[in-house]
This record gives C-alpha cells, structure tokens and sequence, in this order.
C-alpha cells in the first residue's frame, strides 16, 4: 500500500511538472506574439496614410517636408474628400511642414530659415498655397490665417497618369533655384523656390 502510495505522488508531482513547463512555454510564446503585434501594428492591417518626408539641397540650403501621404482607395478626392475652397493640411494627421536651413524666396516673397505648416485651399481652376507659422496642429484644426506668412495662388495641373499616393518633391533646378512639386490622384501643383 505504501508503494502504491508514494508512486502515486511521484506520477502526480512529475504531471504537475510537466503541466507548469507547458504553461510557461504557452505563456513565453503569447508574449512573444504580442511583442511582435506591438512592433509590427495588427497583422493584416498597414497604416492607411504613413507619416513620410522629402528632402533636398537646393545648393546650400536643405529643404525639408513631413507629411502624412493618404492613398486615393477608390474615392473621389478633390471637391469629394477634399472640399473645394476650403483650407487644407495638404495631407492627413498633422499639418503638412515645410523647413528651410536658409532664407529663400517665393513668387516675390523673402521666406526667412525655419519650418512652417504648409496648407493648401485647392480649387477646380485655382490653388492657393500658404506658409503659415504654426506647423505643429493636427490637420486644420487650429489653423489661423493671422499666423501665415506666404499666400500664392498656383494653377492646378491635370495629369493622365493617377497616382495613388499623396506625394511631394523638392526638385533643384541648378545651383540657386528648384520647384516644390505636389501631386495625388490625378491633380499636381508646383511652385518655383530660389535661395535668398
């Protein structure tokens, strides 16, 4: 009876081993899984507009923009998602920024260093591109036209090919001047940049 007994106890004490490693290794992979899920963002899903930059030297001068570049996915964008002759972050989540490491001019404006929200009011046949001082607010949400600095009117171009994703450039043009070129869907705009 007393071998029955203390086989009994080893079976059972050597289950209860054996159960708890399991457990642990259950337990380290879900930590696992949910360490990846953090990095990585809910598998199957990709960010709908990720947070991007352009950047260029136009000679000495570095010229930088952060935006958020939503996809067109099917929808009509301009007089749709973007209302016509409304103010716009010209992209999504936080304003649109534009930096410059040196004075620059713009159509017949002296823009001095530094970074700046760069919103948008787009229009069936006009543009009006604006510098405003506070760069830092989500979308237009605090937007205050006292605050700009630059406001220059711009003619849309109409292009064949679509392209999907909200995009900008900084292209140098020779050693003083480049455009700021904007384009999504099948609507670009640009404007010339010259170093001060």
């Amino acid at each position: 009876m007393n071998k029955f007994l203390i086989l009994s106890i080893c079976l059972l004490v050597f289950g209860c081993s054996d159960k708890r490693n399991k457990d642990s290794d259950e337990h380290h992979v879900d930590h696992s899984n949910h360490s990846k899920n953090i990095e990585a963002g809910t598998p199957g899903k990709q960010v709908k507009s990720p947070h991007t930059a352009t950047m260029a030297n136009i000679g000495e001068n570095h010229i930088h923009i952060d935006y958020s570049s939503p996809r067109v996915r099917g929808r009509q964008i301009f007089g749709g998602l973007v209302a016509y002759g409304k103010v716009w972050s010209t992209g999504a989540h936080m304003a649109t920024s534009i930096s410059f490491s040196q004075d620059v001019t713009i159509g017949e404006k002296v823009v001095s260093a530094g970074k700046y929200g760069l919103f948008t009011i787009p229009g069936e046949e006009e543009w009006t591109v604006i510098l405003n001082k506070n760069w830092n607010q989500h979308l237009a949400d605090d937007y205050n036209p006292e605050d700009d600095i630059l406001r220059l009117n711009v003619i849309p171009i109409m292009q064949e090919k679509s392209f999907e994703e909200l995009t900008f450039e900084v292209l140098p043009k020779n050693g003083n001047s480049g455009t700021i070129r904007f384009q999504w869907n099948k609507t670009a705009f640009e404007f010339s940049i010259s170093n001060k």
